[in-house]
């Protein structure tokens, strides 16, 4: 009876909640399994600091980080309800939303993660100076699986360039990889994006210095005519050591996507719990001062690929109607 005891209670504590203790009770838990990224890339950095915030607030929740290829990976696992929430890039989701190249997917948003302009950083003795001038040269444009490259390829296409044609395109196995590879010369620019995007501060804080490539207005505007889904977007000023000017640039949203089947109720205390902590995740991280309830709703695609427990609270704050 012992032996059947304790078989029992070990399957209960793998197919079900967790448990905690507080103020000396018991509290069940409930485990959430948080896909991110390959280390060294934004995605980790960011998923770490949301699971820690969300931890400390609500007691009944135990989000748990898991290091994946990236976004490309990310999808699919959702989608097998191999992972129960993930980070995707603002592109992979787009197309799988829209079933570009693939069926629609039925995943939804739980929210907006931050905005993504994309551009080039280079060392600061570097001779190019626009993307054109980085044409035949070796690039760094992400990790493999990420959302990277393919924000880079709608980029790069939009002002008349293909990535794997025009450029000696080199794929990371880790993102971390790719700051080492611009210093000792291996790479001539690394392409990345974000505000405060782990890659950039790496090079930009190395003892040569760095700057930054990015479209122009005129091929802003390129861009934009041909792919009217990436929105224009700005790394303020001091993002960056040495960044003395604001850099203007194309990009999206990078989302917290959920498995379609994640039960409203816990999609409710999920956005309930991020929303109120909405302060201490910035003050973890300063690109999550994005994430915000506004944000969520004008980041999305559409209203109704954002979760519908996330939409009860939405409701409830007053940010939709």
């Amino acid at each position: 009876m012992n032996l059947a005891w304790i078989i029992c209670a070990a399957v209960l504590l793998a197919a079900g909640p967790a448990a905690a203790q507080e103020g000396g009770k018991t509290i069940s838990r409930t485990a959430i399994s948080l896909g991110t990224a390959t280390p060294g890339g934004g995605f980790p950095l960011y998923g770490n600091a949301f699971a820690e915030a969300m931890n400390a607030a609500d007691p009944s929740i135990a989000i748990e980080p898991r290091n994946t290829k990236g976004s490309n990976e990310n999808i699919p696992l959702l989608e097998k309800g191999e992972l129960d929430i993930a980070l995707v890039a603002g592109e992979p989701a787009y197309e799988a939303f829209m079933g570009i190249g693939r069926p629609a997917t039925p995943l939804k948003i739980l929210t907006a993660m931050y905005s993504s302009p994309g551009m080039f950083v280079v060392r600061a003795d570097s001779p190019y100076r626009t993307i054109r001038d980085l044409a035949g040269q070796p690039v760094a444009f992400g990790a493999r699986g990420s959302g990277l490259p393919i924000l880079s390829r709608y980029v790069l296409d939009g002002i008349g360039l293909k990535q794997d044609d025009d450029f000696k395109s080199i794929y990371l196995d880790r993102a971390g990889d790719g700051p080492a590879m611009v210093q000792d010369g291996r790479a001539a620019a690394l392409w990345g994006a974000g505000i405060g995007w782990p890659g950039f501060a790496a090079v930009a804080s190395s003892p040569g210095g760095a700057r930054f490539i990015a479209p122009d207005a005129g091929e802003i505007a390129r861009i934009r005519a041909k792919h009217a889904f990436l929105k224009p977007l700005t790394v303020p000023a001091g993002s960056y050591p040495n960044q003395a000017e604001a850099i203007n640039s194309v990009g999206s949203w990078s989302f917290v996507l959920t498995r379609a089947d994640l039960p409203d109720d816990i999609a409710y205390r999920l956005a309930r719990t991020l929303h109120g902590v909405e302060a201490a995740l910035c003050k973890k991280l300063p690109q999550a001062c994005e994430t915000t309830a506004a944000s969520t709703v004008a980041a999305a695609p559409k209203q109704e690929l954002i979760h519908p427990g996330v939409m009860r609270y939405l409701r409830e704050i007053g940010v939709v109607k």
